[in-house]
């Protein structure tokens, strides 16, 4: 009776590891179990119980992990979901921003001056980019003609390249929103999209002038707003400053800013990036740094008018003085003496540069008007610079850089307006 009982527990137990086998096995795949008696006398259930903690708890976790990884999945597929969403209004906005396809698949109008769009976001807007500078080179020939050639063929050259602007504003745009809409942190897109703006900004501008009949304008009375402190709007001259050994450098300004105008100017040449710069920061004083060494100049300037102003420096004993509205207002020595303003530079209007034509930092940047900057490989004298100030016949322009259209490129925004010194003043 005794070995049938013992035969019956060993039975008992050895079905007690087969339930709990195959349960196990089906929540946890291919795993080691250990089993343990179960004395004849306790009831199965309890002593389950008993012995299965641990068990439970690695049941617990596995379970919260299974309903994770399903959580997760589900994320997964809203994901999906949305990248279909986002690729099919992307190829509704690319179908509906070109021109309908003629025979052969080709667009008109579109092949043979932008590409394909259809090609990678940053290879299109680089293209778009180089179809706008054709556009402005072609404009700024037409500009030229009509001044001295007001005639029926020049008005409809005009027209036409307005139709043309217009359609490739409409379709850059485009383009660059809904990349922005599902591309919003990409750089370099970003600075592509500045450069594309700017160049429309500029075509508009000069459109705007041929229709009211400016044509006979002088290249050199206009004036740049910044109207905002941002990183990226500035303007460049197209050429180096050579070697100098003094210099005068004269300009009109406009500006109301607070704290501090920003820079109206900045030169960088390779090694040193402030190798001239005219900046009013904070609440500091305006200063000029030449080789990175500092002046503090005693101009008065952000009252929301036009003031004229005049810097001279000379490398011997490092002299200088600084001009407002025609008037001597200070000077000093010992201003980085003997050194030379190098050439093979980058001249920026309106940012301080960080690096060599760029890096530039918002909270330095120039807020106002600017006009007739002018810049001299000698000191002018204090006769030359009231004359400047005073809009007078006589006043020279800059032998190193003169205030024309043609010497100057606008980025970012920035615009462009007609102004006459004295005539425009407050």
């Amino acid at each position: 009776m005794t070995g049938t009982m013992n035969g019956f527990s060993w039975k008992l137990f050895l079905l007690s590891c087969l339930v709990v086998v195959q349960s196990s096995a089906q929540d946890f795949g291919q795993t080691q179990f250990i089993c343990t008696s179960v004395p004849k006398d306790m009831d199965l259930c309890a002593a389950t119980m008993q012995n299965s903690g641990p068990a439970d708890d690695l049941k617990t976790t596995v379970m919260q992990l299974r309903e994770t990884v399903l959580q997760q999945k589900e994320t997964i597929m809203n994901q999906k979901e949305t990248i279909r969403e986002l690729t099919s209004k992307l190829s509704r906005c690319e179908s509906q921003s070109l021109p309908a396809a003629g025979p052969g698949g080709r667009r008109p109008g579109v092949k043979n001056t932008m590409g394909d769009v259809s090609r990678g976001t940053t290879d299109t807007l680089a293209q778009l980019g180089q179809t706008l500078q054709t556009l402005k080179q072609r404009l700024e020939n037409l500009e030229q003609y009509s001044r001295g050639n007001n005639t029926a063929q020049a008005n409809s050259l005009k027209d036409l390249l307005q139709n043309k602007i217009d359609d490739m504003e409409k379709q850059v745009l485009s383009r660059v929103n809904t990349i922005e809409e599902t591309k919003p942190t990409v750089r370099n897109e970003t600075d592509q999209r500045n450069r594309v703006e700017s160049t429309l900004t500029t075509l508009h501008h000069r459109i705007t002038d041929l229709e009211k009949g400016k044509e006979t304008r002088p290249t050199d009375k206009f004036q740049l707003t910044f109207p905002l402190r941002t990183n990226y709007m500035y303007a460049k001259a197209k050429r180096s400053l050579p070697e100098m050994y003094s210099f005068s450098v004269c300009l009109w300004i406009k500006s109301n800013a607070s704290p501090g105008v920003g820079t109206p100017f900045s030169y960088a040449v390779p090694g040193q990036t402030n190798e001239l710069v005219l900046i009013e920061w904070g609440n500091n004083p305006m200063e000029i740094l030449i080789n990175d060494k500092v002046a503090k100049l005693p101009f008065l300037i952000n009252d929301g008018k036009w003031h004229h102003l005049c810097i001279t420096w000379t490398t011997r004993d490092g002299m200088w003085e600084a001009f407002q509205d025609g008037v001597m207002r200070g000077s000093g020595e010992n201003l980085a003496p003997y050194h030379p303003i190098k050439p093979e530079g980058v001249l920026v209007l309106g940012q301080e540069q960080d690096t060599l034509g760029g890096g530039f930092d918002a909270t330095q940047a120039y807020v106002g008007e600017l006009a007739n900057l002018n810049i001299w490989n000698r000191k002018l004298s204090i006769a030359e610079i009231y004359n400047l100030a005073t809009c007078n016949s006589k006043a020279p322009a800059g032998n190193v850089f003169s205030w024309t259209e043609s010497n100057i490129e606008i980025f970012g925004g920035a615009t462009k307006w007609t102004f006459e010194p004295c005539r425009s003043l407050n």
